[in-house]
């Protein structure tokens, strides 16, 4: 199985400010970057995207979503739409605990990937048992499947599926308005392109 994974197209918001599941506008049309992303992508495919507009309108103009809040990006709580000047040093204690920390009323790195990683196995990617190698299907995987969403939850999706430790995620750094292709087979997962 061919996954195709897209980060939303860049944001309308200024430099510095952290916007996890703010729903904000786009700085570029979707509808363009979709034109751009179409000759990468198969004929046909099963699309599946975050509800936030900046996936979403991506999405719909690639064809029919399937929305899942569970694709959504990290939830920042009271850190949403400040600055991180604003934030100030507690940026240093997320630095110290980079998968565990959560900002008040948000949620941890390692919750967010928790709840991707379950849509995950619900769309029939799930390690096999310690004795044997690669990924398991069930149920039957669709021959291509593009999913359209931001960087923490492509992280964890890209990174789960190569076998990198979690710590090693945020080197997987998406690229706003491009693609990454992975291809699911039975014995494993091979990385064919990264941000096309």
């Amino acid at each position: 199985m061919q996954l195709h994974l897209i980060r939303h197209p860049r944001p309308a918001v200024e430099p510095g400010i952290c916007y996890g599941q703010t729903d904000l506008g786009l700085a570029e049309s979707p509808a363009a970057v979709a034109e751009r992303l179409r000759p990468l992508l198969p004929e046909s495919f099963a699309l599946h995207a975050s509800p936030l507009a900046r996936a979403r309108l991506l999405a719909e103009s690639l064809g029919r979503p399937r929305l899942d809040e569970r694709l959504k990006e990290i939830h920042f709580g009271d850190w949403e739409g400040r600055s991180f000047t604003d934030i100030g040093s507690a940026i240093d204690d997320w630095a110290a605990d980079p998968l565990g920390f959560r900002p008040p009323g948000g949620e941890s790195p390692r919750e967010m990937a928790t709840r991707v990683l379950q849509w995950l196995a619900e769309h029939g990617l799930t390690p096999r048992t310690p004795d044997a190698a690669g990924i398991r299907a069930s149920p039957p995987l669709p021959d291509a499947l593009v999913v359209v969403a931001h960087g923490g939850p492509l992280r964890a999706i890209a990174g789960h599926l190569l076998g990198m430790p979690p710590e090693r995620w945020i080197g997987l750094d998406f690229g706003c308005g491009q693609v990454t292709r992975i291809d699911v087979e039975d014995w494993g997962t091979v990385l064919r392109w990264f941000n096309r």
